[in-house]
């Protein structure tokens, strides 16, 4: 079981071409997997690669990459150069304007070389294989450390869904042998009712108890039991999984078994059931919270 937040970085470099890869993956909770990526303009032909990378290992979550590239001095001064046909047309139309305006003043070459244009960068190429290989590794080192703590706080997740789990069981536990009295009560109820409004059930009269039965029968909440002890086994089931993308999983079957203990509850109301249903659904709500997590 994996968390859905977590956060990890990776570096490598490249000795032959001289550039350097630092990569940061964060990610929070989300429905859906939600890729979003920074990276250098020169790099942007490796989104594609960078995305993949990702969703190959990460099936739900906001995801934040951020890819950032260094190039070594001495790479980086060989690949300036200096449009000298353009200085030369720049410095002649600043002397003719000079001229023309009769401005007084001299041309400083740090004013020339500011002009877009004047000083070239040769970009490197950055198809190459050792250079994608070497960004593939720091991609793949961040997503090691990335990974790593969304396996912690999983791990930590699924011991504190364990004991909730726990004591959602305990609660059933205790309601099953209250429940099992309630079809028998409700019927006492109905015939004291029919005695003190003077009307007797004669004893011979079938029809008259098998329609007393049925309505006493409507609060036989069995089924529902059985229903949520078969969702706390798909739980633990799923619980016990590894390496498997669980969090919609958890999420419907929370959803199911508040179906159930509502429709527990509205069946088999009564001074000893209700407070515990209240309890099982406030517990349920805290462990539906923990579920929005689960990747």
């Amino acid at each position: 079981m994996n968390s859905m937040t977590g956060f990890g970085k990776g570096d490598a470099s490249n000795s032959k071409s001289g550039i350097s890869f630092a990569v940061e993956i964060s990610a929070v909770n989300r429905k859906q997997l939600e890729i979003r990526a920074a990276l250098p303009r020169e790099l942007a032909g490796y989104e594609p690669l960078l995305r993949k990378l990702i969703s190959d290992k990460i099936s739900r979550g906001a995801v934040a990459a951020r890819v950032d590239m260094a190039v070594e001095e001495s790479f980086a001064a060989r690949s300036v150069k200096l449009n000298c046909t353009l200085l030369e047309a720049l410095t002649e139309k600043c002397r003719e304007m000079q001229s023309s305006l009769k401005l007084s003043g001299d041309i400083q070459l740090r004013d020339l070389l500011a002009i877009p244009g004047v000083i070239e960068q040769s970009l490197q190429d950055f198809n190459l294989p050792e250079v994608e290989h070497t960004f593939i590794e720091a991609v793949g080192k961040a997503m090691t450390a990335f990974q790593k703590m969304r396996m912690s706080e999983g791990s930590a997740m699924k011991q504190d869904l364990s004991q909730r789990l726990k004591y959602l069981k305990n609660i059933i536990d205790t309601i099953e042998p209250e429940a099992a009295e309630m079809p028998e009560i409700q019927k006492m109820k109905i015939l004291e009712k029919l005695k003190n409004a003077q009307l007797p059930v004669p004893c011979d009269d079938d029809r008259i108890l098998r329609e007393i039965i049925i309505y006493a029968d409507k609060s036989d909440v069995s089924e529902e039991i059985t229903r949520l002890r078969s969702h706390f086994q798909q739980v633990e089931g799923f619980l016990n999984e590894d390496g498997n993308s669980v969090g919609r999983s958890l999420d419907f079957l929370m959803q199911e078994m508040g179906r159930e203990i509502t429709t527990l509850g509205n069946k088999a109301a009564g001074c000893k059931i209700s407070p515990l249903v209240v309890n099982f659904k406030t517990e349920l709500e805290k462990i539906r919270e923990q579920v929005q997590n689960i990747e």
